[in-house]
């Protein structure tokens, strides 16, 4: 079971690396920081998606729609440790 997690692990973050340029265009970014048991990915946005009005409809619009396209065990995505 551990390295069906780990399998999936990895593939978020190669998802993570492919939205990353996207994000960085706009003065953004984001960082992998977890999976939990239930396969939601939590992410940091960073820079200006930190703070941008919005972050949230670029999370589920974007990331998680590419996430769950690439890895369809993943739940949902979400963001932690927002600076609004």
């Amino acid at each position: 079971m551990e390295s069906k997690k780990e399998d999936i692990t990895t593939k978020v973050e190669n998802v993570i690396d492919q939205i990353r340029p996207y994000l960085q265009q706009d003065g953004g970014d984001i960082e992998f920081i977890e999976m939990t048991d239930d396969n939601v990915v939590n992410v940091r946005l960073l820079g200006a998606c930190g703070s941008c009005p919005h972050s949230t409809m670029t999370l589920k619009n974007g990331v998680e729609t590419a996430m769950k396209k690439a890895i369809p065990q993943v739940k949902s995505v979400e963001a932690v440790n927002l600076d609004y």
